[in-house]
């Protein structure tokens, strides 16, 4: 099942247009990027989670280790600018975060939700270190300069009880700059 906010902003991707799903493990939102009638891209490790999709049209798999080698690395595989929709969820790797921004396309948006700050002290509190907890405000800083903030959060969540900072930001020129959409 996806998550509710990838639900609720995948609707600002251009209509046909790729999506990459960083991290994508077993494929929840790559599926329903698919299931929407998106390109989809998904990048893991262990691709094995998604491994029935390998011969399903719009679907690339790219089997790659984001936490060794360049902090550019998706940037040197896809060249920057090239998804018109890039979701990122469960997941924090800090030095690829400049390069996860510069994937959207100008008018496209990035769709992040993971674990942030306070999660260790409630539900089973995993993960707890720091390392892999957004701080506050952490992903309105590394969307700054490059993307436009259209919804954000830093909140507590039930079932399963955890933390977590979510941010929906678009490219400067996408058009819920505009029109922004109808919560």
């Amino acid at each position: 099942m996806a998550s509710p906010w990838v639900e609720r902003f995948l609707a600002g991707v251009r209509q046909g247009g790729r999506v990459l799903d960083v991290a994508c493990g077993g494929g929840r939102h790559l599926r329903r990027a698919v299931a929407a009638g998106y390109q989809a891209t998904g990048v893991d490790r262990d691709l094995s989670g998604v491994a029935d999709l390998s011969d399903t049209e719009g679907v690339e798999l790219v089997q790659m280790d984001l936490e060794s080698g360049d902090a550019s690395v998706l940037s040197q595989r896809f060249g920057a600018g090239t998804f018109d929709g890039v979701v990122v969820t469960n997941y924090l790797w800090r030095p690829i975060l400049p390069d996860i921004v510069a994937m959207v396309s100008a008018d496209g948006v990035l769709i992040y939700e993971t674990f942030a700050l306070g999660n260790a002290a409630i539900g089973n509190g995993k993960p707890s270190n720091p390392d892999f907890l957004l701080k506050p405000g952490e992903l309105l800083e590394a969307i700054r300069l490059q993307l436009v903030a259209i919804a954000y959060e830093h909140v507590t969540l039930a079932d399963p009880d955890r933390v977590v900072q979510r941010i929906a930001a678009v490219g400067p020129h996408h058009h819920w700059l505009e029109t922004p959409p109808r919560i």
